[in-house]
């Protein structure tokens, strides 16, 4: 047959088995990594307990909140101060803020409450507003209800003031 090259035909032939079979050993070891990803376990531990990631667990009740309006003392500089009173059932919300109920600058002295920080006055570039800034308005974005509960995780923390050389 005059044209054909049986060489050349053998050749493309030849190629094209390389390639499915380079193609076929490729697809199996990218399936048996992907495989392998597949399970978050493996990856990551998990921080959530042993359920089911879709299950629906028994959640605890909050712990019980500290109502004696004691001011606790800081554990380090610029530390949120905690809320030492009881807030179930606060409104908070784009159109009204209980906190500033008590705690607003016209209202301390009546209150007993101590006044907000002038920093939360202050905008992201150090202007002072005469009103609250919007990015310290929700008070329990940084500020925390104290309860009478277990630590989650043991805690170690010592106060700079008793680390280091005594006098």
């Amino acid at each position: 047959m005059r044209g054909q090259d049986p060489a050349g035909l053998r050749v493309t032939a030849m190629r094209t088995l390389f390639a499915l079979g380079l193609a076929g050993w490729l697809a199996l070891i990218f399936g048996i990594a992907s495989a392998q990803q597949a399970d978050p376990v493996r990856i990551v531990p998990r921080l959530t307990g042993t359920a089911p990631p879709m299950a629906s667990e028994h959640i605890p009740p909050l712990g019980r909140p500290i109502v004696d309006d004691v001011r606790r003392m800081r554990n380090y500089p610029e530390q949120p101060p905690v809320i030492p009173h009881s807030i179930d059932g606060y409104q908070l919300t784009l159109n009204a803020n209980r906190c500033m109920d008590c705690h607003r600058r016209e209202f301390t002295e009546g209150s007993g409450a101590p006044m907000i920080s002038v920093t939360h006055f202050q905008d992201r570039d150090g202007q002072v507003l005469s009103d609250v800034t919007p990015r310290r308005y929700f008070c329990t974005a940084c500020h925390v209800q104290q309860t009478d509960v277990a630590p989650l995780v043991p805690n170690t923390f010592q106060d700079a003031h008793d680390v280091g050389r005594k006098p």
